[in-house]
């Protein structure tokens, strides 16, 4: 396997995701064609952006006044590339060259990125973010990124790799994957949270860590939004039977390579349980001795339960929590405001209820 496939596995499942990525890399080694490469074999049209000649009034909306009977408004018009996003209701929205966009570029940027607001217009959801960025050292005037805009971004870096170019250069270029995922993929995000919330409660300080000099800042880092970016990614990449390795460089392209080497060492040790095997067989469940992995564990059946609640179910749910309230009632209790939450509209109270009984009245989950 060549350096650049696992990158253009994890670029493909980010995509799918629609979770805003960044590909670093040298001038001239090809991230834009392959982002382009990839929205075609995905059937998504492209709107390329090139960042650096760009004003803020193209991401913030240009203002327009105008008057009629109720008075004078100013609304900010957006612009073509946004307007023929919309129209076609979903797309791939390409930024180049965003290490060499000025500061006040950079902040415009950020709610385009994240909210997917360009002016007073709102992208569809299906519009995927990509952008590729030269680094700083390398890009003509280049800049930083700033700490807010590079901690909505899932950073990838695109290597060279010498056998790969010659074999493209005599043979052709191969097709990247498509950007696609199973419409289902997002019942596993909770159960994904569930995992990420497990490795905070031991490793509290990960929760938020913005580096102090302003190139780390423009990398990836931790913070509860890329945190929660981690969990989409981990269900995406398994949704597309990712390997290992593009997991990999997903989660430190989301939270940096320390906290991700820490998360992901911890998830394999912890080896947690499919929270539908446990549904199908609460009778079998057996809790992890440590605190912060039956707490993954119960987190994860109740997030599992709530992607899709059904009577049976959550009575099943609660068949798990009751066995873990016997050895663990403490890590138990804290995981049951999820699975109450997400009782069935006349879904009737299970006897295992019972143990839990005076903390989720206290909290108004249980009349």
């Amino acid at each position: 396997m060549d350096s650049q496939a696992p990158v253009v596995e994890a670029l493909a499942v980010a995509v799918g995701a629609r979770v805003p990525v960044l590909l670093w890399g040298a001038p001239g080694t090809g991230k834009t064609s392959v982002i382009r490469a990839m929205a075609a074999a995905s059937g998504l049209a492209c709107e390329t952006v090139i960042s650096s000649i760009r004003e803020p009034s193209d991401f913030a909306g240009l203002p327009v006044i105008s008057s009629d009977a109720k008075g004078v408004r100013v609304n900010l018009a957006p612009p073509g590339w946004a307007e023929r996003l919309c129209a076609i209701g979903q797309g791939l929205l390409f930024f180049d060259e965003v290490s060499t966009a000025p500061p006040a570029v950079q902040a415009a940027l950020l709610r385009v990125v994240l909210e997917r607001t360009v002016g007073d217009l709102a992208l569809p959801d299906e519009v995927a973010v990509v952008a590729a960025a030269n680094p700083p050292e390398q890009a003509a005037d280049g800049w930083d990124l700033s700490a807010p805009l590079a901690n909505r971004f899932c950073h990838l870096e695109w290597p060279v790799d010498a056998r790969a170019l010659a074999d493209g250069l005599a043979g052709g270029w191969p097709t990247p994957p498509a950007a696609r995922l199973d419409p289902s993929w997002e019942r596993r995000v909770p159960v994904a949270r569930a995992w990420v919330a497990g490795f905070l409660r031991v490793r509290p300080d990960l929760a938020v860590a913005v580096p102090e000099d302003a190139a780390r800042a423009g990398r990836a880092w931790p913070s509860p939004r890329t945190w929660d970016m981690t969990a989409r990614l981990l269900a995406a990449a398994e949704a597309a039977g990712a390997s290992d390795l593009s997991k990999s460089l997903l989660v430190q392209g989301a939270v940096g390579p320390g906290p991700a080497v820490e998360m992901l060492s911890w998830l394999l040790e912890a080896d947690l349980p499919d929270p539908e095997a446990v549904l199908a067989n609460p009778e079998g469940f057996l809790l992890p001795d440590r605190g912060d992995r039956a707490y993954a564990a119960l987190s994860s059946v109740a997030a599992a339960v709530a992607a899709d609640p059904t009577p049976d179910r959550w009575a099943r749910g609660w068949a798990v929590f009751g066995r873990a309230g016997e050895s663990a009632p403490d890590v138990a209790a804290a995981a049951a405001r999820t699975l109450a939450r997400a009782r069935p509209p006349g879904a009737p109270i299970p006897p295992e209820v019972a143990s839990f009984t005076s903390l989720l009245q206290d909290a108004g989950l249980l009349g």
